[in-house]
C-alpha cells in the first residue's frame, strides 16, 4: 500500500516484483453514491502478474476482521507475446475466508491490458478491470531518504529535523505505470453494517501450498514500520492478530521517529487506527483518508507528520493530473522509455 519500498533492502516481496502490492483505494463511485470503487495496485514493473499468485480484496463487513466478502484475481502464464489473460472470483460468508480463489467466476479468461487503454469487463452490475495503468501514488523518495537516517540497519529511524528541508520537490513517481485490479460494484453488495474494513492480499503457491507473500491496508505502514527481519512475517499475518503482534515495534519505532512516551504512541495509534491494518472505509461519508483512499491524498505527507509527531515540514506535493472520472479511474499508462 503506497508500499513502493519496504524495509531497509526496499526489495519486493520474496524478491519478487510481480507479488508487490503497491496500493489500495476505496471511494465513492463519481456521479453515483451507490456505487463503491476498490483498486489493488501491484508490480511496479507493470508487466504480467505471478500466474501460481492469488491476488485478493478482502472485505470485512461487520467489525470481526474476518473476510465476509472476497474479490480474488488470478492470472494465466505469459503468452510468448507478453499477453496474458486473467478470472476473477467472488466469494461471500465462510466461503471468502479461503485462501484459494474461490466462489461465483465473474470474470473468465479476460484479456490483461497492456496497451493505451482500458479493456473493461462487465457482470451484471460489475465493472472489472486488470492491466497496466499510469499510477497515481506521488512522492519525493529522495527527500525521503534525506529526512530518515537509515544507516547502521536502522529503519527509517532519527529523522533529520529543525534544519533545511529535506524535501526535494520533485516526485519520484510522475511517469511510473502500475499493475492494476480494479472493480466497481453497488455499495448494497458489500452489505455494510457501518463502515468496511478492506485489505489486499497476495498469496502465492509453493510447495503445493499458498503463502501469504504481502498485504495492503493503511498507506506506508510497512514501509516505514518494517524491518528486514520483520517484513515477511508482517506480510504473512492477519489483520485479526495486528494488535497483539506489532503494537510494541510500532511504539518502539514511534519513539524513535517522534520521541513518543509508550502512552503517547499507543493513543496516537489507536487514535489513527493503524492497527490493525486495514484501510476503514464508511461509504455514507465522503471518501478522503483515513475514510477509504482516493488518488489526492498526499499519504507519505501524512505518514511522515505522524511519525514525526508533526515536526517535519510538508512535502509540497501536488496530486497528478492523468486520473480519469470513470472505471478503471487511473490514467492510461505512460509510454514505455528506452533503457
Amino acid at each position: 500500500m503506497s508500499n513502493h519500498f519496504t524495509g531497509l533492502s526496499l526489495g519486493p516481496p520474496l524478491g519478487d516484483q510481480r507479488l508487490d502490492l503497491c496500493d489500495l483505494y476505496a471511494f465513492t463511485a463519481p456521479g453515483d453514491p451507490s456505487r463503491t470503487v476498490l483498486i489493488l495496485n501491484a508490480n511496479p514493473n507493470a508487466d504480467a502478474l505471478h500466474p501460481d499468485a492469488v491476488y485478493r480484496l478482502n472485505i470485512d463487513n461487520d467489525g470481526d476482521l474476518l473476510t465476509d466478502v472476497a474479490f480474488s484475481w488470478v492470472f494465466g502464464p505469459p503468452a510468448a507475446d507478453g499477453s496474458q489473460t486473467y478470472s476473477v472470483y467472488m466469494a461471500t460468508g465462510a466461503e471468502a475466508r479461503s485462501p484459494e480463489a474461490v466462489g461465483t467466476k465473474i470474470v473468465s479468461d479476460a484479456a490483461v491490458s497492456f496497451g493505451p487503454q482500458a479493456d473493461v469487463v462487465t457482470f451484471g452490475e460489475y465493472q472489472v478491470a486488470a492491466g497496466s495503468r499510469s499510477d497515481a501514488f506521488f512522492f519525493d523518495f529522495d527527500g525521503i531518504k534525506n529526512l530518515f537516517d537509515t544507516s547502521g540497519k536502522r529503519n527509517f529511524t532519527a529523522p533529520h529535523l529543525g534544519g533545511k528541508s529535506p524535501w526535494t520537490g520533485v516526485d519520484s513517481n510522475t511517469t511510473a505505470n502500475v499493475f492494476s485490479m480494479a472493480i466497481e460494484l453497488p455499495t448494497a453488495e458489500l452489505a455494510p453494517q457501518s463502515e468496511l474494513r478492506i485489505w489486499g492480499r497476495c498469496s502465492v503457491l509453493r510447495d503445493g501450498e499458498l503463502v501469504h507473500a504481502d498485504r495492503a491496508g493503511h498507506p506506508s505502514i510497512s514501509s516505514f514500520f518494517n524491518t528486514d527481519d520483520t517484513k515477511e512475517e508482517y506480510n504473512a499475518s492477519e489483520p485479526a492478530g495486528d494488535r497483539a503482534r506489532w503494537t510494541d515495534q510500532f511504539v518502539h519505532l514511534l519513539g524513535h521517529t517522534g520521541g513518543y512516551s509508550r502512552e503517547e504512541a499507543i493513543a496516537a495509534l489507536d487514535e489513527h487506527g493503524i492497527l490493525p491494518d486495514v484501510l476503514h472505509f464508511d461509504p455514507s461519508r465522503p471518501a478522503v483518508y483515513p475514510n477509504g483512499r482516493t488518488f489526492t491524498e498526499d499519504v507519505i505527507d501524512i505518514r511522515v507528520a505522524f511519525l514525526t509527531k508533526n515536526e517535519a515540514p510538508p512535502t509540497g506535493l501536488s496530486p497528478h493530473t492523468d486520473t480519469l472520472d470513470h472505471f478503471p479511474y487511473l490514467g492510461d499508462p505512460h509510454p514505455a522509455t528506452a533503457s
